[in-house]
């Protein structure tokens, strides 16, 4: 079971997340925090393994919130969950030690996925926000590579980089294995590699998901 605390200084926001993960047999809430402060807190109280913070909230915030608790418990996997998708925060978020990004524009099994995902360490960021962090240049000084990529395609390389089979892909974003072998061969083509190993090491480069163990 994924122990899980919600922060979010919006009450209505907190709610709907906290019933849409109600009813996920593996994930469980085990409390919810309207400020930074109020996180610290519960995280000392509850021990929770994921936690979705939001990033503007009163008091510290969800930047310090998230430097200050994984001082605390560095065994804690964070996700920012916020309507934030602009440079600096995604990039100041995952420097602090966020393991996710997402933003609240997404849909809920994204939500699902994410938390399974950093609950086994490894980084999750949504695909809205990683090409514009790509196209900003924060990711790495080899040029904005990921710039002609579309959404659907850098959902599907930010799946195939970390590990994903293609019946799993296709399962999860809803698509005919056929298409995501065509999605597959039209990233080889757009960002000049050869298979799915130099496509991982263009991500590792760029920061798009952690070095391989």
């Amino acid at each position: 079971m994924i122990r899980t605390l919600l922060v979010d200084d919006h009450q209505l926001v907190r709610s709907g997340i906290r019933r849409i993960l109600e009813d996920v047999e593996d994930i469980d809430v085990v409390g919810e925090a309207g400020s930074g402060e109020e996180a610290l807190q519960l995280a000392r109280q509850n021990r929770p393994d994921v936690v979705l913070m939001d990033v503007n909230m009163p008091g510290i915030g969800g930047l310090e919130a998230t430097r200050k608790l994984l001082r605390v418990h560095p065994g804690v996997r964070i996700i920012a969950l916020t309507i934030y998708m602009d440079e600096p925060y995604p990039s100041r978020l995952l420097e602090a030690g966020a393991m996710g990004y997402l933003t609240k524009g997404c849909d809920v099994e994204e939500i699902i996925r994410a938390i399974r995902q950093v609950n086994h360490g490894q980084r999750y960021i949504g695909a809205d926000i990683a090409r514009q962090m790509a196209l900003s240049g924060v990711m790495g000084r080899n040029g904005n590579c990921f710039e002609k990529l579309s959404r659907r395609e850098m959902q599907v390389m930010l799946m195939i980089t970390q590990g994903h089979k293609l019946q799993e892909i296709s399962d999860t974003l809803c698509l005919s294995p056929k298409t995501v072998s065509t999605y597959r061969y039209r990233l080889y083509e757009k960002l000049g590699v050869e298979n799915d190993v130099e496509l991982t090491h263009m991500a590792i480069r760029h920061g798009l998901i952690d070095q391989l163990q």
